[in-house]
């Protein structure tokens, strides 16, 4: 790395040791740092309103930009608590403000009577007179060039936003002039990106909206494509050879069939035909088995666990929770048993005891006592756990699991074959980049007698109907599950009104549907749940969250399943949750805040049973997009047809987020800051295919320095595979 970028903090002016520890918190130790270090948001001062404007319903309580014209001396006058007071008066055609600044006399000459000045905060209003208090404030001349965008960074205790952009001003120009672009010239040209210093420049200091969104594709291009080089070196490894051949006859198979008490769909039954196929190689089966939430991939689970165990070797099947990997064992410990194929769950609950001798079984060398399979948790990662023939290896929800887990479970069972199961329908552009290595049979196929689930969008006016739904379903013996998006009201949400985040789509230059974006405040679990109990007291409600201590989350949910609880307040945490056949009702409020594919998701999560059942989405805000986005929801059950609607509109944030790129960030540093909110699939698209072409040429990116060092920093485990 040039000398420059490398620079720590301290040789910059103002830092010294004890602030370099406070910006080390964000992660900032270097200048280079300190280039990546992006806004998380833009001050949109260029969006000039007259004082009689800034009331209206879609504006109040928001930051506003006004040119105001200062008409009275400021008067400074001292306060009970210590506190100093600075106000004065400022008028535009429309009306006349009151400007206040707390414990800031030294502004009292700044601002002479005549002088205009555009001021950026909050309007306030009582009767005829608007207030601000500590606004931000800059000279304003006719004709004047002052910038529409203002950054808003990350932040930690101790540094300011003020701090933070003077630290990066120091050394903006000079680290971006320095910085090599890693990206190939004819990479760049072909797709039309602008240089890497000029986005850099440009993320920081913005002159106007279409320069920001210039400066936020070629981010994005990079992060995607740094990513697909990743899990090209890393991801994409060979098979291992040596797995157990595992094969049965169809008379055998058939003993299986016969004990299920309906006929498999084509679907199933074709992923079944896969799932064998693989399974009677020597090459180690790493197939993934992807459909919508009771679709009936367990029972395509069950299949390849019998083809394995009659086959004289041992399964294991890893779940995420608890309480899953109790649902899964009550379902297969006695189908199984049918056969005379013995099985255990062994989840951190399971005692000691119990745990001593579900060790012994599945280590035994003895056929007759030996266990044939294993449900559980990360319990299965104890080192007490030892298989006597290992065969199988399942993880459900595998997106849920760390890199390392898996592949300690994979360490525990040599040479087996693995077998992946996941409720997240991926597109096939996507899962081609992600699941390279993997096989994939999918799903697409719901059982016969599967209701739909009827989906309505609706907004704030129907809350009192909404109750009222509530009670009704619930009187008729149902129970309802209401997602917030957050866990927690914080005061962020009330300071971050008005600004546009950095993954807004800048691309669309219009401000109100920016601000639209996120505007409306996140209903948040734990309030929410307090509200729906003063508004409904005669019902039992709780809450749980992703924050909540496993065994805490596992007892609600659990009360949930046995109906204790009427009403269940939760984030997505539920995404991945027990079946509970009685939830009839599904409300998503902030519904234009999630992915399609994650709406879908906790759709599935009602109409399990016979109950006629449905989903609300209640949207707050968000502007035409979200309306139009929500109504692919609101017409659409195909979770694949969704999956490719989520892609193509919002972008691959919710894919992202999870799976393999879920796992690179724990093995690695890599950090998808723009990508993720990217609302265009195609650029993903072309980086993606950028990078396969490269790699086919380069496999190892001898030829490439620059970015073999930066795979190699993003990702440690490609070293040994690229030295």
């Amino acid at each position: 790395m040039d000398a420059y970028l490398s620079r720590p903090l301290t040789r910059l002016s103002g830092i010294g040791e004890k602030r370099a520890a406070q910006y080390a918190k964000l992660g900032v130790t270097c200048v280079r740092d300190l280039l990546y270090h992006f806004p998380r948001a833009y001050e949109d001062r260029g969006d000039i309103v007259l004082l009689s404007d800034t009331q209206t319903p879609e504006r109040q309580g928001m930051r506003q930009s006004l040119i105001l014209t200062v008409s009275t001396e400021p008067k400074r006058s001292r306060l009970k608590n210590r506190m100093t007071l600075l106000k004065f008066r400022a008028f535009d055609d429309s009306g006349t403000c009151e400007i206040a600044f707390f414990n800031q006399d030294y502004l009292a000459d700044t601002f002479p009577i005549g002088a205009v000045f555009r001021f950026y905060g909050r309007v306030e209003r009582s009767g005829k007179s608007y207030t601000m208090t500590g606004p931000a404030y800059e000279p304003y001349a006719e004709g004047a060039s002052l910038p529409d965008l203002y950054p808003v960074y990350p932040l930690t205790e101790g540094i300011s936003n003020k701090m933070m952009t003077a630290v990066i001003d120091q050394v903006l120009d000079t680290g971006a002039s320095r910085i090599e672009d890693p990206l190939p010239d004819d990479v760049r040209t072909r797709h039309g990106l602008c240089t890497l210093a000029y986005a850099l420049r440009t993320i920081h200091r913005p002159p106007d909206f279409a320069s920001l969104h210039t400066a936020k594709c070629r981010l994005a291009f990079d992060e995607f494509f740094r990513f697909a080089l990743g899990l090209g070196t890393v991801g994409h490894e060979a098979r291992e050879t040596g797995a157990p051949v595992c094969r049965v006859s169809e008379a055998v198979m058939k003993e299986f069939l016969s004990i299920l008490p309906y006929e498999l769909t084509g679907a199933q039954t074709r992923a079944i035909t896969e799932i064998r196929h693989d399974m009677a190689s020597p090459t180690a089966m790493n197939r993934m088995l992807v459909g919508d939430v009771g679709c009936g991939k367990t029972i395509c689970a069950a299949a390849a666990m019998f083809v394995a165990i009659r086959s004289g070797r041992q399964a294991a099947i890893m779940a995420p929770t608890g309480i899953l990997a109790s649902q899964h064992a009550q379902d297969l410990i006695p189908l199984f048993e049918r056969l005379g194929i013995r099985g255990a769950l062994l989840t951190g609950s399971t005692t000691a005891a119990q745990k001593k001798k579900i060790y012994a079984a599945l280590s035994s060398d003895d056929p007759a006592e030996r266990l044939d399979f294993v449900v559980g948790t990360q319990a299965l990662l104890s080192g007490g756990v030892r298989f006597a023939a290992p065969g199988l290896v399942i993880s459900d929800e595998q997106h849920r699991f760390g890199v390392h887990q898996r592949a300690t479970l994979s360490e525990k069972n040599a040479h087996a074959h693995l077998l992946n199961m996941s409720a997240t329908p991926i597109p096939r552009s996507l899962a081609l980049v992600l699941y390279g290595d993997l096989d994939i049979s999918r799903i697409d196929e719901m059982p016969p007698g599967r209701q739909r689930v009827d989906t309505f969008v609706v907004d704030e006016s129907y809350r009192a109907r909404l109750d009222a739904f509530i009670r009704k379903n619930v009187a008729a013996g149902g129970q309802v599950y209401v997602v917030c998006p957050a866990v927690e009201q914080t005061a962020d949400d009330d300071a971050d009104a008005g600004l546009i985040p950095l993954d807004a789509d800048f691309g669309t230059y219009d401000r109100a549907g920016l601000r639209a974006a996120d505007t409306p405040p996140m209903k948040a679990a734990v309030q929410y749940a307090d509200e729906l109990k003063a508004r409904l007291p005669e019902l039992s409600v709780a809450f749980v969250h992703g924050k909540m201590k496993p065994a805490e989350k596992d007892a609600v949910m659990q009360a949930f399943a046995a109906g204790e609880i009427q009403v269940l307040v939760s984030t997505t945490v539920i995404e991945v949750g027990v079946n509970v056949p009685n939830a009839c009702l599904m409300l998503v409020e902030n519904a234009e805040r999630f992915g399609l594919s994650q709406l879908h998701q906790l759709r599935g999560r009602v109409g399990r049973g016979t109950r006629k059942s449905y989903c609300i989405l209640i949207r707050q805000g968000g502007g035409e997009t979200a309306k139009a986005r929500l109504e692919v929801m609101r017409t659409t059950y195909d979770g694949f047809r969704i999956a490719e609607q989520d892609l193509a509109q919002r972008g691959p944030g919710d894919f992202l987020s999870s799976g393999p790129a879920g796992d690179i960030r724990q093995s690695g540093g890599f950090r998808l800051r723009l990508a993720e909110g990217w609302p265009d699939g195609a650029l993903m698209d072309r980086a993606f295919e950028e990078a396969r072409a490269l790699l086919e040429v380069d496999p190892d990116l001898s030829g490439h320095p620059l970015l073999l060092e930066i795979v190699k920093e993003s990702y440690p485990d490609a070293g040994d595979i690229l030295n």
